[in-house]
């Protein structure tokens, strides 16, 4: 029998990662409770209180052999004996210790076969409790320390317009708000999710996920980009509207690398796989650049600029484009204009030639002839 419970924790331990110090606690624990139930069962709750501390077990960690005690003061007589729980005659002590005296205090062995059936019910209850309290906080130490990052899971089921995802040993809930708009799974697809947030709740770990936060696209990159990885090229900033386009802001710390092209890859392999991990969604990957006119700029491309006019302190900024680059430039529906102004951070106001000209107040000319800008390029140089 204890080959069989050493070789049953040897398996918990190895197939759920739980220790067998926990596990022989749980067991210690089951068997003082054990004792409790079937010596007490007609004391109150109070008595049991004060009584709970005569009542001792040890588990052998080697061989899985135990004992169960009780702490028993020696008495003179059996009709001296108040309570057989915290007391025991002397001729009874001296079978199990011959040198017992009375006031002595006497380990006396308890058999826990002879526990009643609903004491070992309630024991092993706590045992199957504890294990899975185990289980529970096992899961999640291990989804908590990937918070805020990206893992891999398979789509499991369609509850109502949500979407369970399964972990391995935890299921991931992806709701209609964190599902990128048109697009749709099949069950047991693998799919990449970034974990928003994970929680201890009462029936167990509750984990939610995403497909359109912005972090996923960086946790990407890092994934496909060594030079990510290894802190030679940073992602400045990210704007996305998921499912459609993102744009990335990326920087270089080493004069010999360039990060764009460290980031699309080698004919476009990188930047390929992640814009296929995404579905389809298109990403425009552009430098960041520390004067905030260069970054409008390049956050603007593909359109072309004539001039930038930006304030660092409104943080507000007039772009001059040609006529010709006015619907680039502000893209589908607003999309390159709003995207840019999330990338950078400013309020972005794009007028073609033609309306920058004919603006109130505006001498455009004036602007080409300052030696602040550079027509050529259209960059504001601070």
């Amino acid at each position: 029998m204890n080959k069989e419970l050493m070789e049953a924790l040897d398996l918990l331990e190895k197939e759920k990662g739980i220790s067998k110090e926990v596990l022989f606690d749980a067991i210690e624990n089951s068997l003082i409770t054990a004792c409790k139930n079937h010596f007490k069962k007609n004391d109150s709750s109070k008595e049991k209180e004060e009584k709970a501390d005569n009542f001792h077990v040890e588990v052998d960690r080697e061989n899985c052999e135990f004992k169960v005690w009780a702490e028993k003061e020696v008495v003179a007589t059996q009709d001296d004996v108040l309570d057989p729980n915290l007391q025991i005659c002397l001729e009874e002590a001296k079978e199990i210790f011959a040198g017992a005296e009375v006031g002595n205090n006497l380990n006396v062995p308890i058999k826990s076969k002879e526990f009643s059936r609903i004491a070992a019910q309630n024991a092993k209850g706590i045992i199957m409790q504890k294990i899975r309290e185990e289980e529970r906080s096992i899961v999640f130490n291990q989804f908590y320390e990937k918070e805020k990052d990206v893992v891999t899971g398979v789509v499991q089921r369609f509850i109502g317009k949500n979407i369970s995802i399964n972990l391995g040993k935890a299921d991931a809930m992806l709701s209609e708000a964190e599902q990128v708009p048109g697009e749709t799974f099949r069950p047991n697809q693998r799919v990449k999710v970034y974990v928003l947030e994970v929680k201890n709740a009462t029936k167990g770990t509750r984990i939610n996920v995403s497909r359109t936060h912005p972090e996923l696209v960086r946790r990407l990159f890092e994934a496909e980009v060594t030079e990510i990885r290894d802190g030679i090229v940073e992602i400045k900033s990210i704007a996305r509207e998921a499912g459609s386009r993102t744009k990335i802001a990326v920087w270089s710390n080493d004069p010999n690398v360039d990060a764009v092209g460290a980031c699309v890859g080698m004919n476009g392999a990188r930047v390929n796989a992640i814009v296929e991990e995404l579905n389809g969604e298109k990403i425009d990957i552009v430098n960041w650049d520390e004067n905030p006119a260069n970054l409008i700029q390049n956050a603007l491309s593909p359109a072309k600029i004539v001039v930038v006019f930006a304030d660092p302190d409104e943080k507000t900024a007039k772009v001059v484009v040609p006529d010709y680059q006015l619907s680039l430039a502000i893209g589908k529906e607003g999309q390159n204009a709003r995207l840019a102004a999330r990338l950078t951070g400013y309020k972005i106001d794009i007028k073609s030639e033609t309306q920058a000209k004919d603006a109130p107040g505006f001498r455009y000319e004036d602007y080409l002839d300052d030696d602040e800008y550079d027509e050529g390029d259209g960059d504001y140089e601070e």
